[in-house]
C-alpha cells in the first residue's frame, strides 16, 4: 500500500501514551519494525499518513509505526508492508470514545 507522510501533525494528541501505543492498541499488532517496505529499523513513532496511489478518495488520517528516518521524510510517498494495518487517527473513532460498561454502570 502506498501512503503519503503528513506534515506538521505533532500538535495532534490522543488519550493513549503515544501515537505508537495508539497504533498497537487498535491494530492488535506488535510494533517490531518500521512499516515502510524494506526498512528494518525499530519504530520510534506512530506516524500520521493518508492513503495515496489508489482510485478511492480516502482523505482520512491513519497511524502506522515509523522509525525516525522514515518519519523524517515529510510529505513523501511511502510504500508500507501488506501486513501492516493502518489505524484511524480520528480519536472520536478510537481512544476518545466514551467507555460504556456492558453492565450499564
Amino acid at each position: 500500500m502506498q501512503v503519503h507522510n503528513l506534515n506538521d501533525t505533532s500538535q495532534n494528541k490522543c488519550q493513549c501514551v503515544s501515537w505508537l501505543v495508539h497504533w498497537g492498541r487498535f491494530s492488535g499488532q506488535p510494533a517490531n519494525t518500521c512499516a515502510v517496505l524494506g526498512c528494518m529499523n525499530l519504530p520510534s513513532v506512530g506516524g500520521h499518513v493518508q492513503q495515496s496511489g489508489g482510485s478511492d478518495d480516502d482523505r482520512s488520517w491513519y497511524i502506522i509505526p515509523l522509525c525516525s528516518s522514515c518519519n523524517a521524510q515529510r510529505g513523501a510517498s511511502l510504500y508500507i508492508r501488506d501486513d501492516v494495518q493502518p489505524v484511524s487517527a480520528n480519536v472520536s473513532d478510537t481512544c476518545g470514545k466514551a467507555y460504556v460498561s456492558p453492565l450499564g454502570g
